[in-house]
Parts: C-alpha cells; structure tokens; sequence
C-alpha cells in the first residue's frame, strides 16, 4: 500500500525508498494491532477479536472496576492494563512476590482452584492471608472466569 503511495510525486513516478516503506509499514502494523486490541477489549461484541471474561476488581472501600480481559492473560495483567489501583505486581507476573495478593470471591474459589506449592510459598509473604487468596498473575483468565470477582486487599506487602 505504501509503496504505490510513495511511487507517485509531484514530479511523476519515482521508485520508493524500501527503507521508508518498511518503517511505514511497520509503524501501521503497530497502530493497527494497538487500536484491534483496544476495540476488542472496549467493544468484544462488535469486533472479531479474541474472546475475553468480564472481571470484577473490588477495592477495599467497596469500590468496583470491571474490565474486559484477553483468555489467556493473567488476572493480575488484566488489572496492571486497566490500571486497577491496589495490584502493584512488582515482579511483572513471575510469582517471585505477593504484591498482586487478592481474595477470589465466594464460589469462584472452587472455579479457580486453589493455589500451586510455589504460589503457596509466596503467599506467605501476604498481608492478611485468607483462604481465598491467591496471587492474581497465577489465576490463567478463561471462558469460565467470566463473571470472576476478587477483592482488592487494603494494603500489599
């Protein structure tokens, strides 16, 4: 597309700069690819995208923030994406601390399951440990969490 664009000037047809052409190309892939995703998740309904779960952030004062969430992506990239206050996930997702804690509500806790040995490890550096906690870059974001409430705790560690 680009190319054809370049091809032709004011002063009739000149060869494009395949340099520039595939700079172009990429800078409107990257933009594509951006503005896909942000309609996908802002809109899932009226765009062709990947499937995503409703998920149901609550801050301790009650607060909520319900975002859209790719399959796939972990509970705690959904809320870092979303920019959900109380998920700090300083190791960015590598279960290494226990800054993305929450409390998995009710009955999802037997949807979600509970947690592996390591992600036990790390939970003992929570505060406030409950036995619906979980680390939220461990919680894998799929059709069946689609509903999935958790609970924000008042503080990390």
């Amino acid at each position: 597309m680009f190319r054809e664009i370049l091809n032709y000037t004011p002063r009739g047809r000149q060869p494009a700069d395949e340099d520039l052409v595939a700079r172009l190309e990429r800078r409107f892939h990257l933009v594509n690819t951006f503005v896909s995703r942000v309609v996908c998740l802002e809109f899932p309904t009226l765009w062709s995208c990947s499937p995503v779960a409703k998920i149901t952030y609550i801050q301790p004062d009650g607060t909520e923030t319900i975002v859209n969430v790719e399959n796939g992506m972990s509970v705690m990239e959904g809320a870092i994406r979303n920019m959900v206050r109380g998920i700090e996930a300083e190791c960015g997702g590598a279960c290494a601390c226990a800054t993305c804690h929450v409390y998995v509500e009710g009955s999802w806790f037997d949807i979600v399951g509970g947690p592996e040995e390591m992600e036990e490890d790390m939970l003992d550096f929570a505060f406030e440990l409950k036995d619906n906690s979980r680390l939220s870059c461990q919680i894998e974001v799929s059709e069946e969490l689609d509903g999935l409430i958790v609970r924000v705790p008042a503080k990390q560690t």
